[in-house]
């Protein structure tokens, strides 16, 4: 897993004041005095680390109070290395020298959380920079590599942030670099957030790469407007006009009536006035998908609004925009359990990817932090919300796991593409062990190979995945019943894997004879299904027209498996 670290030794407590440090003697080479003074300060920063790490240090003399949690300060300290707490520091100077003063940086501070002030008071103390803590600087995909997930982003958007209005301006030009270097290789929404802390905190030229980004890229022109400034929105707006590469509602095919039907429609959505939306709908020639009018409302209404808006059945659960996204993916990054759940009440796919090979479990995946993930509320000891949207897109996957559509593309596997690869697998390997003869003409039908290894290259897992549905799918076509109860089997019983538990010794005598004793009701339920299937007239007449074998053979090969 890679780690966000900065090396220590580019910022460190080393200013001039210690350059011209007297040694004491004659004797002392530059190198001998040099290394004396790493030394010394490396000793210095180690003992201010404790008093803030701590417990048997506790001599601070105020309190800093974010996110409701007291934070215990030095006062000297801190207004040695920041110019806004000496200011802060010196309006307070009246204050009983007995009482122990409390500052609350909310409003100064809104969007900075505990970890990344204690992270920011660190560096203040020793003047070194460490890991991010993982908690929240990383997402709780296991695939990604946490270098531009939206964790790690905004994590350091925090400290960017922190830095800023608190002045230590090393600090700023650190987080600034790093920040550039997201811009270029992160999710065009993920630069949202850079942007916006660029433009509040007035980085010229990390606010101009994060608008030549935006500009270039095709996300939609309302969405901006919602999400950034004004003033930054008409410069994005202004570079796309002049580009050669114009996103889609700025062709010539895209009227500007009707963008401006479309602009009334989502300002319908912004009032939460549903009627006014069925209104509009029903005297312009526009449609709520072509509107894009149910994305807007899963990411921007309340999810009231977003219920009542599905109930007037005028858009597609499952419509896709310019960029490939469905509603569902939109739904996945706001993270609210209400409005993922009317979705799959109204049949929206959990299956279904973005262009660029992601899922709505993926996409809600990179959007949580390890702590969001495992924190509950406090209240009732519920789950967060991110939990909860997770569990609930994890659930209807495998609930439903042939309904699914194939990425375009992708840089890397999703977790729940490797959940129904399993599953697929699984599912054929029990078909090969119950009548193998006929799962091999369903496989040479699909043509797949089970005994080949699959690549690791994505677009190799898909094309092997195709080929194992199309198996499932042959096999339920000319085998109903007995893939009936293969598909029950396999809904019911997910987690174990029948196929490697026939040849394993694991386990007590105990649980070897339960899953014999499965095995053979299994056996008997298959070969049931199967003299139905027989029975029906369905199977042999359906493969003796796209095989060899006669269907006295195929009979003869489940006899012989059985």
């Amino acid at each position: 897993m890679a780690t966000l670290t900065e090396p220590s030794s580019s910022l460190s407590f080393t200013s001039s004041r210690f350059s011209n440090v007297s040694t004491g003697s004659n004797h002392i080479s530059p190198s001998s005095a040099s290394n004396l003074e790493v030394i010394s300060l490396t000793k210095l920063s180690s003992n201010l680390e404790q008093l803030l790490s701590s417990p048997d240090c506790d001599y601070t003399d105020a309190e800093i109070i974010v996110e409701g949690v007291p934070v215990g300060v030095h006062r000297c300290i801190l207004a040695a290395r920041s110019k806004f707490f000496e200011q802060l520091f010196k309006k307070d100077k009246k204050r009983s020298k007995i009482e122990r003063p409390k500052f609350h940086l909310k409003e100064v501070l809104p969007v900075v959380g505990h970890e990344a002030f204690v992270y920011f008071l660190s560096y203040v103390y020793t003047g070194r920079l460490k890991s991010f803590p993982l908690q929240v600087s990383t997402c709780v995909d296991s695939l990604c590599a946490h270098e531009s997930c939206r964790p790690a982003i905004d994590f350091v958007v925090e400290l960017m942030y922190a830095s800023s209005i608190l002045q230590v301006p090393e600090l700023v030009s650190s987080f600034q670099r790093r920040l550039c270097n997201f811009v270029e290789k992160s999710l065009v929404e993920n630069v949202i957030p850079i942007l916006l802390v660029a433009f509040h905190c007035k980085l010229t030229q990390l606010l101009d790469q994060c608008i030549e980004r935006v500009a270039r890229s095709d996300l939609y022109r309302f969405c901006i407007e919602k999400m950034v400034p004004l003033e930054v929105a008409e410069r994005i707006k202004q570079i796309r006009l002049k580009s050669p590469l114009e996103e889609e509602e700025n062709s010539p095919k895209v009227s500007d009536k009707m963008l401006e039907r479309v602009g009334k429609i989502l300002k319908a959505l912004d009032s939460d006035d549903v009627e006014l939306v069925k209104l509009l709908l029903t005297e312009s020639d526009i449609t709520l998908d072509e509107a894009n009018g149910l994305h807007y409302s899963v990411v921007y209404s309340d999810p009231k609004v977003v219920a009542e808006i599905l109930a007037l059945g005028l858009g597609d659960v499952n419509h896709r925009n310019s960029r490939g996204y469905s509603v569902l993916h939109f739904a996945a990054m706001r993270k609210e359990p209400s409005i993922i759940i009317s979705l799959l009440k109204e049949g929206a796919n959990a299956s279904s990817f973005t262009s660029d090979g992601r899922s709505a479990v993926n996409i809600c995946r990179r959007l949580t932090t390890p702590k969001d993930y495992h924190t509950k509320t406090a209240k009732k000891r519920e789950a967060s919300k991110a939990r909860l949207c997770i569990d609930l897109l994890e659930r209807e996957v495998r609930r439903n796991p042939m309904v699914a559509d194939t990425p375009m593309c992708s840089l890397s596997m999703p977790e729940d593409l490797q959940m129904r690869l399993l599953y697929l697998e699984k599912r054929v390997g029990l078909a090969q062990l119950f009548f193998p003869t006929e799962a091999n003409v369903a496989m040479d039908i699909a043509n797949v190979d089970l005994n080949e290894t699959p690549h690791m290259q994505t677009k190799r897992l898909l094309t092997r995945m195709e080929a194992l549905m199309k198996t499932v799918e042959t096999g339920r076509r000319y085998f109903p019943y007995g893939s009936e109860v293969l598909d029950k089997y396999m809904e019911e019983y997910i987690d174990d894997d029948i196929l490697d538990d026939l040849h394993s010794e694991k386990g007590s005598p105990q649980e070897r004879r339960l899953k014999r004793m499965r095995y053979r009701e299994l056996k008997d339920d298959v070969q049931k299904a199967y003299r139905k299937d027989k029975e029906s007239k369905i199977a042999p007449s359906c493969l003796s027209a796209s095989s060899s074998p006669s269907s006295s053979s195929l009979r003869d090969g489940l006899e012989n498996s059985a």
